[in-house]
């Protein structure tokens, strides 16, 4: 399930990029528009900034605002910085992997099995889809 993080995270994401003038936008707006509590947004802003997605401007006419065009904002990456891994068990993770420890044969495990192909279709879909895709 899809976490309200990254929910929001992607709901603000539009509302920046809906922005034509790419101007900064204060939190409290953000917020207010898309219904999302402000002190949750803010920390949800400030881990995009950190990972390049957003810049931010400090005092009057200051809030937070796209450094990229939304074309080249892959949706692997945004749910990756958001959401964590894409795979839904460590085992089959590009990024993130782990042995099961329930699991002595990955070759031989039917849930392995499974869920990469769960993994490469969720991929897929991502990695073909920016941000530009979803306004």
């Amino acid at each position: 399930m899809l976490s309200k993080k990254t929910k929001y995270g992607l709901k603000a994401l539009v509302y920046l990029a809906n922005r034509e003038d790419r101007q900064p936008v204060q939190i409290a707006e953000i917020a207010e528009q898309e219904q999302i509590s402000q002190k949750f947004l803010e920390s949800i802003l400030l881990t995009l900034r950190k990972n390049g997605f957003l810049g931010s401007r400090k005092g009057k006419g200051g809030g937070y605002y796209l450094i990229k065009d939304p074309a080249d904002i892959p949706m692997t990456a945004v749910m990756r910085v958001l959401e964590g891994p894409i795979a839904m068990v460590p085992c089959v993770s590009l990024n993130f992997y782990e042995a099961c420890d329930d699991c002595p044969d990955e070759d031989k495990c039917s849930v392995h099995r499974l869920m990469l192909r769960v993994r490469d279709s969720a991929l897929d879909v991502y990695r073909s889809h920016s941000l530009a895709d979803i306004l």
